[in-house]
């Protein structure tokens, strides 16, 4: 007899027998018309089915990547199957053991279900940064822009900006979900998430990633994920890094140039990522456009450190007029507004059809805009009723030299009847020895055996510099960093002594064919590798 609907469908949802993309039923006969969503057949899939799958999934059988709600993320290690994350995390398994000599070049054996393996932590903890003195460096640089200031490897971690950029397709299953929307406002909810996830993983990321090299360029292919990705430091003065990532069943294009301007502030380091993110979903010929917020991390001279995002961020839909507004606010008095995202989003006559709120450090819920206002209504009586007590409370002394670190609330507070959009994936119990990465990005300079065939001999893993930092080699790291820094300099030289100009490899320069702004445009043919003409920069 026929199994109970729902356990037979949610089977055939996680072994890729269910219909997707218009292809036909190859295995179930019955319908999916009992469920609202595909996360439904997920949170229904009783826990020894789910069991049974981690089994007999066939290896040639992949989930597909456009079911809406759902992803396989191999970079998230904790093996729980979780409701609000709207996603099976427990069908593919990460390896939690040190395996050999992690972070050096070694080999994994595939995965039953054939994806590969990922490290899942460094090679080395992270060393303590209270033997240096961070005012030693920065009392000259008040107000100067920290790209032209030569800082000591202490304050950095194993990896490149070019590898930082890479954290933004952590969540890249939030762009396949928004390309099988039917609706441009679903897809901008989805895209919208996506943005916000893209910083979700500077959360306690106090270490300054390396100054990409003239010429560096990484590449990382995510087969489990639905996407490849390449960047290229195309100029060092000022430095800007371009990235290119197409998913892998042809459904978007993400690209951008980012401009990144540090500034000192006596106190706290700023960081304004200028410059045009753009993605486009093509089944939908839709193209949305951004810009980060502004990052800041506090207390870099004495007390703990803690980092906010503030600043506003609009998402324009170019085919539509569709517009989401994002507000990321600033701490605020007593630490009220620490980490809150809130905005919204309109239509091109201004009309607002969605309202979203959370933390960019946990969560993205949305819902309509008449209940979000009426509950804010009874939010601003409630508030009312509190503020003479708030009136008693002492100002901060004009004397303080720390910035003291707000105390934010763990959750966000769920308003009835709202849509979960987004949740932040687990971080790893070892996190903080290993400078507060994710799973995702303890992966991200990972160098197995074979690769150096393959990557381009400027790719960010074969620097030795950052190698030395992630082995716990500190003294050659620094000296490492010297070299290729002084060789960078003489080739800068050289190339002033014959007037010769630095020629890009993978990115040209040209206008955003959306926006009109000045950006990098990938020429393409990175994937052919024919890495003749790539520069000696190591």
């Amino acid at each position: 007899s026929c199994p109970p609907r729902k356990d037979l469908e949610s089977v055939a949802l996680v072994a890729g027998w269910w219909p997707h993309a218009g292809s036909p039923r190859e295995r179930s006969s019955c319908s999916a018309s009992t469920f609202g969503s595909w996360e439904e057949a997920f949170i229904t899939l009783d826990v020894s089915v789910r069991s049974t799958l981690e089994l007999q999934v066939p290896a040639c059988r992949k989930l597909p990547l456009c079911l809406s709600r759902t992803g396989f993320d191999s970079d998230n290690s904790s093996g729980e199957f979780s409701e609000a994350n709207q996603r099976v995390t427990g069908v593919i398994h990460v390896d939690t053991s040190k395996s050999n000599g992690i972070g050096k070049v070694g080999e994994r054996p595939p995965q039953e279900n054939g994806i590969q393996k990922h490290r899942t932590s460094l090679p080395a903890p992270m060393f303590t940064r209270s033997d240096f003195s961070v005012w030693s460096i920065l009392k000259k640089c008040i107000g100067l822009e920290l790209s032209k200031i030569t800082m000591p490897i202490a304050f950095n971690e194993p990896l490149s900006f070019l590898q930082r950029i890479t954290e933004y397709m952590e969540h890249v299953y939030l762009i396949h979900k928004a390309s099988c929307q039917p609706q441009p406002l679903e897809r901008m909810q989805s895209v919208a998430a996506f943005a916000v996830s893209a910083v979700a993983s500077q959360w306690e990321r106090t270490g300054k990633p390396f100054n990409p090299l003239l010429g560096e360029t990484y590449e990382l292919t995510r087969e489990d994920l639905g996407f490849r990705f390449i960047s290229e430091q195309v100029s060092h003065h000022p430095p800007i890094s371009a990235f290119y990532s197409e998913g892998l069943h042809q459904d978007f294009l993400f690209h951008g140039s980012i401009y990144p301007k540090l500034k000192f502030w006596g106190k706290s380091v700023e960081a304004e990522p200028r410059g045009t993110i753009t993605l486009e979903l093509l089944k939908h010929n839709e193209a949305y456009t951004w810009t980060n917020p502004t990052c800041c991390v506090h207390n870099v001279i004495i007390g703990k450190l803690w980092i906010e995002q503030y600043g506003t961020v609009e998402i324009v839909n170019h085919r539509t007029g569709d517009k989401c507004v994002l507000h990321f606010k600033p701490c605020g008095l007593f630490g009220k507004e620490l980490h809150k995202v809130e905005g919204y989003i309109q239509d091109k006559n201004k009309k607002k059809l969605f309202m979203i709120y959370g933390k960019w450090t946990e969560c993205l819920w949305g819902l309509d805009p008449a209940a979000y206002e009426s509950f804010k209504k009874q939010e601003r009586r409630t508030d009312s009723l509190r503020k003479t007590k708030l009136d008693d409370c002492p100002e901060k002394a004009d004397g303080d030299v720390v910035d003291a670190v707000p105390e934010a609330q763990e959750t966000v507070q769920v308003i009835p009847g709202s849509k979960l959009l987004w949740r932040v994936n687990t971080r790893p119990p070892n996190s903080a020895q290993m400078y507060n990465f994710t799973s995702f990005t303890v992966s991200l300079n990972e160098l197995e055996t074979g690769m150096e065939k393959i990557l381009a001999p400027t790719d960010c893993r074969l620097r030795p510099d950052i190698r030395g930092m992630e082995n716990g080699n500190m003294d050659l790291a620094s000296q490492e960093k010297e070299r290729l820094e002084e060789k960078q300099r003489e080739a800068r030289r050289e190339r002033a002594r014959e007037e010769a100009e630095w020629q890009t490899r993978w990115f040209h320069r040209g206008s955003n064919p959306y926006t009109g702004t000045p950006d990098w445009l990938y020429v393409g043919g990175y994937f052919e590798r024919d890495f003749s003409g790539c520069p000696d920069i190591y």
